[in-house]
């Protein structure tokens, strides 16, 4: 069947705006059972439940992290998401320069030299450099000599070729903390198919893009299974595939930004094998105490743990089984099960406290999203499908 974007676009834009006008009356709700307190700045604080420290807004928004330095949130998006944050084009668009206009990180960055008062004078640090958007004026961070600047639009524009070649289109684009970290994410053509003669699970397959302007990454390139049913991310590293692509703001850092460009082939290569492994596991009975030797090799039990650590242990415990059960439910009690529950905890219910150094603290929506484009987990999620798929010999 198919679906009418505008149609359902404006729907829930119509949902949105009910629940907007509802917020008012949850809002007192909330206040009155103690679930929520007012801070001095007119937003909100959640006091109860798995989000307990997350931030509101004054309409009772979670706070979102995009950068509003023009005025608007920075923020392409072929759906409605975010809040109604930011340029929604319905289906996307595949004009890379609309990209970065909606986006909002059409802007170029320049290097200006690192200046400081001394006995009444300006002195020049010779050793540092503070990156600055030409649009605002702002300065983005602090880079040591020989850094090279890698523009948003020469970080995207060699991706421009699948577009042209493979019928991709932009989903989403945008920028966090002020433009010190931008994103695009592209939707490859073809949907991924799990086991499909059995469970026929969907996923959906992106190719996304992270640059930053403050130092603190390199600029990186990953491939994103995004399993819709649940909002997963099901980045893991699998057999004779790439995953991910990083290059560092050195010099001649451009010149291989165009060398990965010809790796981006061996995205196709690597969900043809992703899917594959998905399958096998997917016809790999498991057993409950196998689940739970998996849950100890990726969060090692500590005998000496205090009181605390030991609740919080078995409450992460708890919410896998549960997680694990209702996975079963849909795709059998599977190897394929455990590494959805797995994915899902670590997506979706893992502890996060962002810390002040991220420039996103008190902000959970924003830094767990951030956590999901960065990969944060991969490496955890990668060694739970290498344990489950040794099963595969019993």
């Amino acid at each position: 069947m198919n679906t009418d974007v505008n149609e359902s676009f404006a729907a829930q834009r119509a949902d949105q705006a009910t629940a907007a006008r509802n917020w008012e009356e949850e809002l007192q709700r909330r206040l009155a059972a103690g679930t929520v307190e007012r801070l001095s700045d007119g937003r909100y604080r959640v006091l109860t439940g798995w989000d307990a420290g997350e931030i509101l807004s004054a309409q009772g928004l979670p706070q979102h992290g995009l950068d509003l330095s023009l005025g608007t949130a920075a923020l392409y998006s072929a759906v409605p998401a975010w809040h109604e944050l930011g340029n929604i084009i319905p289906g996307g668009t595949s004009d890379i320069d609309k990209v970065l206009e909606l986006g909002g990180i059409a802007y170029r960055v320049e290097s200006v030299p690192a200046l400081y008062p001394w006995n009444g004078e300006t002195r020049v640090d010779q050793e540092l450099h503070h990156t600055v958007r030409t649009d605002t004026g702002a300065s983005l961070g602090a880079v040591r000599k020989g850094y090279e600047i890698i523009q948003n639009r020469r970080a995207f524009e060699f991706l421009q070729q699948l577009v042209n070649d493979h019928e991709a289109v932009w989903e989403s684009a945008g920028a966090l903390r002020g433009g010190k970290k931008v994103f695009v994410a592209m939707r490859l053509p073809q949907h991924v198919v799990v086991d499909a003669e059995g469970i026929n699970d969907r996923v959906v397959p992106f190719i996304v893009a992270i640059n930053s302007h403050d130092g603190s990454s390199s600029f990186q390139v990953v491939v994103t299974p995004w399993r819709p049913v649940c909002g997963n991310t099901e980045r893991l590293a699998v057999e004779h595939a790439f995953t991910r692509w990083s290059i560092r703001h050195t010099r001649r850092a451009t010149d291989r930004i165009q060398a990965a460009r010809r790796t981006l082939g061996l995205s196709i290569k690597y969900y043809d094998r992703w899917a594959d492994e998905e399958t096998a596991l997917a016809r790999t009975d498991l057993a409950i105490d196998e689940y739970n030797r998996l849950i100890d090799t990726l969060w090692e039990p500590d005998d000496t743990a205090t009181t605390r650590k030991t609740r919080t242990r078995e409450a992460r415990r708890d919410r896998l089984h549960s997680l694990f059960a209702e996975e079963a439910e849909r795709t059998g009690r599977t190897a394929y099960a455990a590494e959805r529950a797995v994915t899902d905890y670590l997506d979706h219910y893992a502890p996060i406290r962002p810390s002040a150094a991220s420039g996103l603290k008190g902000n959970k929506p924003a830094a767990r999203g951030l956590r999901l484009l960065e990969g944060t987990d991969d490496d955890l999620k990668s060694t739970a499908h290498r344990r489950l798929m040794l099963l595969r010999q019993r």
